[in-house]
């Protein structure tokens, strides 16, 4: 009788806590027929802060309103690739981007980043791999619709290639902040954007207004060789150290500003068709990126995006 008794009550516990919870769920937006949650926001930024930890230091508001849009552009992203790929389907790329990230973060292994998730009680190592899924096949969607239109002139690459010594060749560590004009006045854009990195600091003001994919960490885009670097880009950050933002450049129509991270010397030995071959994937990525927000962009405005 007793055990009748308890079970009773465990079941009448496990109902309340359901139903307290599932009263402090509610939707706070859709994008078409798809909904999103506070519940989902909130956890969206618990991984934006571990992708860029800077994240923590901004208002509350701001973390949701960036968690927000993110789960909008995965959203659609999604809707828009699944015309030609189904996402169940297995993907032999997921675990080398899944140690991409991890490393990208500091984490020594797996195991580290999968505890590191469940102590922050965020996504799973498996809804993790889910997102990375959603972003490789964006790219290949990317791919195979503009992979005809990437123009790729090898006579520059050579000749830059020719110009090379086996000698010290400069690296930099940069982040960037890429945006584009929309409607307001590029000047006064781009002193709100300075005033906020004066505010809040580079990378989080990258999260807030960079178009680009680097925007989730904080603008990091890695270490980049001077060979890859266009003579404008090159020009700016040949005047600038450590620590320090170039001028606002126009390359094509968006506007970039780039911080040095950190700078190195290092000693090369050039091999040509290595070389000629780094350039080219370095070029066509970076075109593909380009073609991927004009597509996205584009995209968006034939979804109905509601806020509640």
């Amino acid at each position: 009788m007793k055990k009748k008794i308890l079970f009773i009550c465990l079941s009448l516990i496990i109902i309340l806590t359901t139903k307290i919870q599932a009263n402090n769920i509610f939707i706070k937006t859709t994008v078409n027929d798809q909904i999103i949650t506070n519940y989902d926001i909130k956890k969206e930024s618990e991984y934006l802060k571990i992708l860029n930890p800077n994240l923590s230091n901004l208002d509350e508001n701001q973390i949701l309103s960036l968690a927000k849009n993110s789960l909008i552009n995965e959203i659609i992203k999604k809707k828009e690739f699944e015309r030609i790929f189904d996402i169940k389907e297995e993907n032999t790329l997921v675990d080398e981007y899944l140690k991409n990230l991890y490393t990208k973060l500091n984490f020594d292994n797996e195991l580290d980043f999968k505890n590191s998730l469940s102590d922050k009680n965020n996504y799973s190592l498996d809804e993790i791999k889910e997102k990375i899924k959603i972003e490789i096949l964006w790219n290949e969607f990317i791919f195979l619709k503009y992979r005809n239109q990437v123009k790729i002139n090898k006579t520059v690459f050579i000749k830059k290639i020719e110009d090379m010594s086996n000698v010290e060749r400069i690296e930099y560590l940069l982040s960037e902040i890429v945006f584009k004009k929309k409607n307001e006045d590029i000047n006064l854009l781009i002193k709100e954007i300075e005033t906020s990195i004066n505010e809040i600091g580079f990378n989080n003001t990258a999260n807030i207004y960079s178009i680009s994919e680097s925007s989730k960490f904080g603008g990091k885009i890695g270490w980049i060789s001077e060979s890859n670097l266009s003579e404008i880009i090159f020009n700016s950050l040949k005047k600038i150290d450590e620590g320090q933002l170039t001028n606002v450049l126009q390359i094509g129509n968006n506007f970039i500003i780039l911080k040095i991270e950190e700078k190195r010397s290092k000693k090369v030995s050039i091999n040509k068709n290595e070389e000629l071959n780094k350039m080219i994937k370095f070029e066509t990525n970076k075109q593909l990126n380009q073609y991927s927000q004009i597509y996205f962009n584009k995209a968006k405005l034939n979804y109905s995006i509601n806020e509640k």
